[in-house]
């Protein structure tokens, strides 16, 4: 029985190593389409190309040391990384390479500095403890970064690598209003809770103050908010084939609603308070995803 579980699961991450490869090459291929190309290929293949070769140089010695703990920092730098790369071979840049370029930055070095000093002050990732130990696992969660990078930068590579240049125009100020709006919210949930986590008199318990009196997952809203943002100041610029470079915040979306967000977090949440009144009373009146004043609901009797 033991076995067969194994080789299941030996299938299982061949066949997301090589999926994650074929839905790769796909975006490569509709983004690059109107683009500029170097040496025969489109910019964006180099760029993907690149993505995906940083997280298996970095499986190397993750795998040899079982750490995960610098994942989510080789994660962030895999998108400036990104950013950079498409920049350097697209020429001429504009105003909307740029700010595309600037506020992904901002994003990734807030974001991917966060969760470095969450990781290193909890001692692990405990989504990592099992398949860090497994060589095809753990190869397959490095490869499904390089994919995640992919597809969250899509519409911001299709714009920043298109050989069509337009003013920023309208669109691309309220693409402005609306990241800054998501940024916002999902640096000032992440420090909240941060904070709460902190004080020792907390200790066990859950954050209902804040920005998350309003939602469960403030953080996770904010983040899909911004990548809308992007995809705004992105679309002016593509056509035909480029339009699927608008799956990046669908795909947000999908993943944090329906795979790695929300679901896995109420599922501990749940396993950890679950049956608690003032944890089920939470539950009612705060809504899971987009910020709301809180439900008024009877307390039980």
């Amino acid at each position: 029985m033991k076995g067969g579980l194994v080789k299941t699961s030996d299938y299982t991450s061949i066949g997301g190593l090589v999926a994650s490869a074929m839905v790769a090459a796909g975006v490569s291929w509709a983004l690059g389409h109107g683009g500029i190309c170097v040496l025969g290929l489109p910019a964006v293949a180099w760029v993907v190309a690149a993505a995906f070769a940083i997280q298996w140089a970095a499986f190397v010695p993750a795998f040899v040391l079982h750490t995960e703990r610098f994942y989510d920092l080789i994660g962030s730098v895999t998108y400036i990384t990104a950013i950079g790369l498409s920049m350097a071979l697209s020429r001429p840049l504009d105003a909307r390479s740029l700010l595309l370029s600037l506020l992904i930055a901002v994003w990734a070095v807030r974001l991917g500095t966060f969760l470095f000093r969450r990781v290193r002050a909890a001692g692990k990732d405990a989504r990592f403890d099992v398949i860090k130990r497994s060589f095809l696992r753990f190869l397959t969660a490095w490869t499904v970064q390089g994919l995640w990078v992919s597809l969250t930068l899509a519409a911001a590579l299709g714009a920043i690598t298109t050989s069509v240049r337009k003013p920023l125009g309208i669109w691309g100020w309220i693409g402005l209003a609306v990241w800054m709006a998501g940024f916002g919210i999902e640096a000032v949930a992440d420090e909240q809770k941060r904070r709460f986590r902190k004080d020792p008199g907390h200790r066990g318990r859950f954050i209902t103050r804040g920005l998350w009196r309003w939602s469960r997952h403030p953080n996770y809203f904010g983040e899909m908010v911004l990548w809308i943002g992007v995809a705004v100041i992105a679309a002016p610029v593509l056509s035909g084939w480029q339009w699927m470079g608008l799956i990046s915040p669908v795909f947000v979306i999908f993943l944090l609603t329906r795979v790695s967000g929300i679901p896995p977090l109420e599922r501990r949440a749940d396993d950890r308070w679950g049956g608690q009144a003032d944890y089920e009373a939470y539950k009612r009146r705060t809504s899971v995803l987009i910020p709301r004043p809180p439900k008024h609901v009877q307390r039980d009797v």
